[in-house]
């Protein structure tokens, strides 16, 4: 009896993914049209779920894929909105345009960055980007030219109405979206994602297999620098001032461990949960303070010694229905 002839063909997208595609352009399109419908609160709100979602994506490729675990993302935070108050307030540069424009600072941090700590290995490199951050911070509140510790304050964004100013937040936080955590999944996608996938799995074997992983990781670790620094220049313009101690603020990159390890590591769809889980419980118990920051902490190790794929990954064993597929499955097809 003869075998009827089988057809392969790779899968990429799911049922679920198309179902996630179409949730995520009704997401951008409602996104970008608040300032019509929704009120000035909730509008902010968006702004800062944003750039969470944009900060933990960023940390979630470089630690969960690059294999670079760094405690010091804060000093991009910081530099990017230092350098958009600069452009604005001292050089009369469009501030919308200076968010795109402040992007320049923080790939230029990332370089030296990147260069000095790279010998550096697992808690070595995590210690080295918190030294480096710190020492930006300390430089910044030394600095008179940016009103040293005393911080700078946007005054320029009075020239412009409160609904214009929400027209311009919602778009860039759109972009910044799309740029992040769409730039991730077509990153993963690629075939520079199989090779971030094999250096994720075993740096060795996929050296032996002709990655490059030293450029690989340069690549990441400046990609996540200005992805970081996008959401933090995007963030402290919607605060209208900066400080060394609010944009350098070792708060930033706790958040993203929380976030990250919560949510899922090494999986795009772990970072957004995290970064809900996050969001909504900052809201809803953020008035307890220190209590609230232990329960925090005490969750994070709770899931990292006993559910190592987060949240994300305790949904998925009731079911492979992944939202950003990058897997390549292989189909066979019957052909009679």
């Amino acid at each position: 009896m003869t075998q009827p002839f089988q057809h392969a063909r790779v899968q990429r997208a799911t049922p679920s993914s198309r179902i996630a595609m179409s949730l995520c352009v009704i997401v951008l399109v409602g996104l970008v049209t608040m300032p019509w419908w929704a009120s000035s609160g909730n509008i902010r709100w968006a702004i800062e779920l944003s750039c969470y979602l944009a900060i933990a994506q960023m940390w979630n490729l470089l630690a969960g894929y690059a294999g670079l675990v760094s405690v010091g993302q804060q000093a991009f935070i910081g530099v990017a909105g230092y350098m958009l108050f600069v452009l604005a307030q001292n050089f009369g540069v469009n501030p919308f345009v200076a968010v795109i424009l402040s992007l320049i600072a923080p790939a230029v941090l990332a370089v030296p960055t990147y260069l000095l700590l790279r010998r550096l290995d697992g808690p070595y490199f995590a210690i080295g980007t918190w030294v480096v951050a710190e020492a930006v911070r300390l430089a910044t509140s030394n600095i008179d030219y940016l009103n040293a510790g005393a911080g700078l304050t946007l005054r320029v964004m009075t020239q412009y109405s409160q609904h214009e100013r929400e027209v311009a937040f919602v778009i860039l936080c759109a972009l910044l979206l799309v740029a992040t955590i769409g730039g991730s999944y077509w990153l993963l996608r690629s075939r520079i994602g199989l090779a971030l996938t094999a250096m994720r799995d075993n740096p060795v074997a996929a050296a032996s297999q002709g990655v490059n992983v030293g450029r690989l990781r340069f690549a990441i670790f400046i990609a996540a620098a200005v992805g970081t620094g996008f959401a933090g220049a995007i963030y402290y313009m919607a605060q209208l001032r900066i400080t060394p101690a609010a944009g350098f603020d070792p708060f930033w990159a706790s958040m993203s461990i929380f976030i990250v390890m919560v949510g899922g590591i090494g999986a795009i769809e772990g970072a957004i949960v995290g970064a809900l889980i996050y969001f909504f419980a900052d809201r809803l118990f953020g008035e307890y303070g220190s209590a609230y920051l232990i329960v925090l902490g005490l969750l994070t190790l709770i899931i990292a010694l006993y559910a190592r794929g987060g949240v994300w990954g305790l949904l998925q064993k009731l079911g492979d229905h992944p939202w950003f597929p990058v897997q390549r499955k292989l189909v066979l097809e019957d052909k009679r």
